[in-house]
């Protein structure tokens, strides 16, 4: 059974850094491709980052290039995704997502587990 949680959000200033972290099956974190997705109120749920199973392919929305890293520890089945000069419209619910496939994906659709979310808030 694929399960995710996500941990790591919390209050950080305009500018300032955060770590979120998705711990999971060992499964998934060394056969599934992994994503991160976020939510701001009264949006649709976009694309964050993603990697593919054994971490040699990442991709990001042109939104967080240059600022967030995703990266894997399989062996700690766990996914990072760093965000380093946050800014007010990162804040939102993040979420965490897996894939039944080991290539990355970009739509919310694609993917097939899901986390409860973690927030993010930015203050300026």
């Amino acid at each position: 059974q694929v399960q995710v949680e996500e941990s790591g959000g919390g209050l950080v200033q305009a500018g300032g850094s955060l770590r979120l972290s998705c711990t999971g099956s060992r499964r998934t974190f060394s056969s599934e491709a992994m994503g991160w997705f976020r939510q701001a109120p009264g949006k649709e749920r976009e694309f964050v980052a993603a990697i593919n199973w054994i971490g040699s392919s990442t991709a990001y929305a042109d939104s967080v290039k240059g600022r967030f890293t995703i990266s894997r520890d399989n062996a700690k089945n766990t996914v990072y995704l760093q965000m380093n000069s946050l800014k007010p419209e990162d804040a939102a619910v993040y979420y965490c997502a897996a894939r039944l496939l080991a290539g990355v994906a970009f739509g919310a659709n694609q993917y097939n587990f899901w986390g409860q979310g973690t927030q993010v808030t930015v203050s300026s």
